[in-house]
């Protein structure tokens, strides 16, 4: 029933004329923490920017509120993950399609370099930002938009872009250089979900995910078991909670391993599908990353 009534102001606000932004700002409105982060990066002080989603939210279970909704209608730009990421906002964002400028990133990255998933409508794993050269082509396409849309500060975003991109280039360097100091026999990442799979291909880890790809799906008895069994095979010290996933079952996991008469550290949170508090190095996509990688190695060493 809030479902259809979301649905239905959407339709009435779609039916309506836009309001005017009295800052004369370009009105951009983004999901997740790590587009808000990028669409800052990019648009800086000449875009009225408001992300839907805080620190520690989950996109794959996020519902849009009637607060939402007029966010949405009020916005010149949508900018949202795609591939299904937001699986509950799909009917608002295709409701808007044609009416709003709405733009789903990983639904323009080249479908050979995805990963296939039989676990999203879109039949791709949507985690993409967990390689760094898809989020160089995100700030490319966000400046992009905003350019089109803000014609007389394209300079300013381009601008912007290009040193946001030096940035991005600098961050691949040094983490590639923290993730050479584990031998590689070391890199498997055992995590609450499977949100690293575009990680570990990108920079040489294996991965396996207690909950699978969405955290919508939940871990069972047998699940917890097998993995449990593969860690003892393997020799793993330590595996990892996530920030936006309940930490019982990574909990759970580590019981079955010590059940087992073998020890497995928790090694830390990960940031997975948000970033961290604001204001914080980890409230950034470039320090969340950083976090992530000195964590992950630290651990497993």
């Amino acid at each position: 029933m809030k479902k259809l009534i979301l649905l239905s102001v959407i339709t009435f606000f779609l039916g309506c004329k836009n309001t005017t932004d009295t800052s004369g700002k370009i009105r951009v409105v983004t999901t997740t923490t790590m587009l808000t982060d990028l669409v800052s990066e990019i648009g800086g002080d000449k875009v009225s920017l408001q992300g839907l989603m805080g620190a520690g939210v989950d996109p794959h279970l996020y519902k849009a509120s009637e607060g939402d909704v007029t966010k949405l209608y009020e916005a010149d730009i949508i900018i949202y993950g795609g591939l299904h990421l937001e699986g509950k906002l799909v009917d608002i964002f295709e409701k808007m399609e044609g009416k709003k400028n709405t733009v789903s990133l990983g639904d323009r990255l080249p479908k050979n370099e995805l990963i296939p998933s039989e676990y999203f409508a879109s039949n791709y794993d949507p985690h993409v930002w967990f390689n760094i050269q898809f989020f160089k082509q995100f700030a490319q396409i966000v400046t992009d938009e905003l350019s089109k849309a803000d014609a007389k500060n394209a300079e300013f975003y381009s601008e912007n872009n290009s040193v946001y991109q030096k940035k991005l280039d600098a961050l691949e360097a040094e983490i590639k250089a923290v993730i050479a100091s584990l031998p590689e026999e070391k890199r498997i990442l055992v995590t609450a979900h499977d949100a690293f799979n575009y990680f570990g291909k990108a920079y040489g880890f294996q991965v396996v995910g207690l909950q699978g790809i969405s955290t919508a799906t939940e871990a069972g008895v047998k699940d917890v078991q097998n993995l449990s069994e593969f860690i003892i095979q393997n020799n793993i010290k330590a595996v990892f909670v996530e920030s936006s996933v309940p930490r019982r079952t990574i909990e759970a996991l580590q019981q079955a391993v010590l059940s087992k008469h073998h020890n497995v550290a928790i090694g830390g949170s990960l940031y997975s599908d948000a970033l961290g508090n604001p204001g914080t190095d980890e409230g950034t996509y470039i320090g969340m990353f950083k976090y992530n990688v000195n964590t992950i190695i630290n651990a497993l060493k």
